[in-house]
């Protein structure tokens, strides 16, 4: 086992071309990301993307919990609430959405096997991959209003090409999802059990890559194994309670949906379970993803890209992200003390300076 934080390998094809293997590895945090990933998988991708036998990229994770859990939020909380060290969160975000936007345009097949818990920094690694694999064991979600962020790595591009509201409805409320959910709403593209691992692996090895298109031939390999894992498909809940999200998404302004969403809070089902977040999620953070989504909507993802930027440089000077980190994972107290207690009381003022770029100095 490498004490590295990311791990690096090859993999020999049958006819002489390589996979590009990146495999996060520190499990015992779930995999959570973290600079030094960052810094090494991007020029890594640049390497690989150069090198005309590297064929395709494999992302995957060590471990059977997670794939990642997210972005390293207890050094950022650091960054937040230390002297001087808040240009390491800037650099953090600058460095992580170059990251998901690089692995969006890659010009070869990214391959990610989104195994486990796959939230927040660990969906902008998996969603912008050519071909992104679930499991039975994949949870998906973007919790970050429970802790006074906003769903951010292109969330705002990708939320919005998610079947009707359903995008809104998982950035509000930060549901969970599973692989069937995951491909409903377009956040992976194939469903393979985890114990077939090994044999996808073994053909894509196999495979004549001189002789195909290698995007081809990836999604081939893929689709044989998914074809095998349908017995183990679960059911998707976004499917099966759309009309109800979409019912109460319908509404003309944030605490008109908050109210509504919140009323499916007494029913004893997934869609009961998925809202019960928004009780104790930041005020700031509901108005940001409502504003932000809206935004968005007919951005593209450099753009949309560009605004969070904006927005998450804000986020680590104004106080409520770190007060959410704190909460959580530094005095685990669950008792955040939000700037506003509640969406009536928040002043637009302050909602939209998130959304200003400091004036150079």
């Amino acid at each position: 086992m490498s004490d590295q934080p990311i791990v690096f390998d090859e993999w020999q094809t049958a006819s002489g071309d390589r996979i590009g293997v990146a495999r996060l590895n520190t499990p015992r945090n779930l995999n959570s990301l973290s600079m030094e990933m960052i810094r090494q998988l991007g020029p890594k991708l640049t390497e690989w993307a150069d090198e005309p036998s590297i064929r395709a990229v494999w992302l995957e994770a060590e471990g059977e919990k997670a794939f990642c859990a997210g972005g390293d939020i207890v050094s950022l909380y650091r960054a937040m609430t230390e002297p001087g060290k808040v240009a390491e969160g800037v650099e953090f975000f600058n460095l992580e959405y170059q990251l998901d936007y690089q692995i969006h345009s890659y010009p070869k097949p990214v391959i990610c096997w989104g195994n486990g818990i796959v939230m927040g920094g660990g969906i902008g690694l998996m969603v912008g991959a050519s071909h992104r694999v679930v499991t039975e064991h994949s949870k998906l979600a973007m919790p970050e209003v429970s802790i006074g962020l906003y769903p951010d790595i292109g969330a705002g591009w990708f939320l919005n090409r998610m079947p009707q509201r359903t995008g809104l409805f998982l950035g509000l409320t930060g549901a969970r999802m599973n692989g069937a959910d995951a491909l409903f709403v377009n956040m992976a593209d194939r469903f393979i059990t985890q114990e077939l691992k090994a044999q996808v692996v073994a053909g894509l090895t196999a495979a004549d890559w001189q002789a195909a298109d290698a995007h081809a031939l990836v999604s081939s390999v893929l689709r044989q194994y998914e074809q095998q894992s349908q017995a183990a498909l679960p059911a998707s809940p976004i499917r099966q309670f759309f009309d109800d999200i979409q019912q109460a998404t319908d509404g003309d302004s944030l605490p008109q949906v908050v109210a509504q969403l919140a009323e499916l809070g007494g029913r004893d089902d997934w869609l009961g379970k998925s809202v019960k977040g928004l009780g104790s999620a930041s005020p700031t953070s509901l108005a940001l993803m409502w504003q932000h989504y809206h935004r968005s909507r007919l951005h593209s993802l450099q753009q949309v890209l560009d605004n969070e930027l904006v927005m998450s440089h804000n986020a680590l000077k104004k106080g409520e992200f770190a007060e959410g980190i704190r909460a959580l994972l530094i005095d685990k107290d669950m008792q955040p003390r939000w700037r506003y207690a509640s969406l009536s009381e928040l002043e637009p003022e302050w909602v939209n300076s998130f959304f200003s770029q400091a004036p150079a100095h």
